[in-house]
């Protein structure tokens, strides 16, 4: 993917992240997106910075271009899509990951009980985000009849999410349906629109929540963790999708990061297959003691 032009959504952190770089160990070259920079620090708080998600980028052997843009202010996104324009006049592949509700989702309450800005707030950051940056992106992947990938949680609208609340279903459920219509929507026009979904991440964030790190995240209190996965895990998956010449069989997709797995024969950073999707058919779903289960028959 040596002459690829890639833009990263969201790409500041976690799946991200994990994507950017590999799109840039698969050569591309990847704009790198998000709100927090070594200079300013978005609502979310974190440490991570744009730069340093470009940093590993070219680490990995592509070219990373770190651009501030907040999904939220359309003008940053007409920036954003200016600039893409002068400098390379179209976009073979665009990864919208954009979430940023983490500071309004508000756990195991019902909706009635939630503070409606927040809930607005879940919507406007995490799907309201997607909207804009398709609206205003768009013309350049049809220009060059690329590959948009929509990133979201759970691999269908029946997967469960407990204690998360109406909103943030509301969301993801969204994104997965605007891959749908998306994948109808741009056929004609012979770009390719799916979605993707990660397993059990251990994002930086989930480590943190954890209080473990890449090191010892085996060490988390969940047992249910032994089958997480790096963001990099989700990000061989969509580097595969953009590097397969017959794609558009996925059109309309939402697929998990264990389905892909099952079908390009990718591993993890470590070498291993978690498979989160069949973990939790026999163990979570069912409600099995994972203690009686060995969790390395299902990576």
């Amino acid at each position: 993917m040596r002459e690829k032009i890639a833009v990263v959504t969201g790409a500041t952190r976690g799946c991200g992240r994990g994507i950017a770089v590999e799109l840039g160990a698969a050569g591309a070259t990847v704009y790198v997106t998000g709100r927090t920079t070594r200079e300013s620090q978005s609502p979310m708080g974190r440490k991570e910075t744009i730069e340093e998600t470009a940093e590993l980028v070219d680490a990995a052997g592509g070219r990373g271009i770190p651009v501030r843009c907040d999904f939220t202010a359309v003008d940053d996104v007409r920036a954003l899509r200016d600039r893409i324009a002068e400098e390379h006049g179209r976009i073979d592949i665009l990864v919208d990951d954009v979430w940023g509700g983490d500071p309004f989702v508000e756990f195991d309450k019902p909706l009635w009980d939630t503070d409606l800005e927040k809930a607005l707030g879940v919507v406007h950051n995490g799907l309201d985000t997607h909207l804009i940056a398709l609206h205003t992106l768009l013309p350049l992947v049809v220009s060059a009849r690329g590959l948009v990938i929509e990133v979201t949680d759970g691999d269908d609208d029946n997967y469960s999410y407990p204690g998360v609340g109406a909103p943030y279903f509301l969301v993801k459920s969204g994104i997965r349906a605007l891959a749908r219509v998306m994948g109808k929507d741009l056929e004609p026009h012979g770009v390719v629109a799916m979605g993707v979904t990660p397993g059990f991440l251990r994002s930086e964030m989930m480590l943190e929540h954890f209080g473990v790190t890449e090191a010892n995240w085996r060490d988390a209190p969940d047992p249910h963790y032994a089958l997480s996965e790096t963001p990099r895990y989700l990000g061989r998956a969509v580097a595969h999708l953009a590097a397969d010449p017959n794609v558009s069989r996925y059109a309309g997709k939402t697929l998990a990061s264990w389905t892909l797995m099952r079908e390009y024969g990718f591993t993890d950073v470590d070498g291993s297959k978690p498979d989160w999707g069949r973990w939790f058919a026999d163990v979570v779903k069912p409600g099995v003691d994972p203690a009686t289960v060995d969790p390395e028959k299902y990576r």
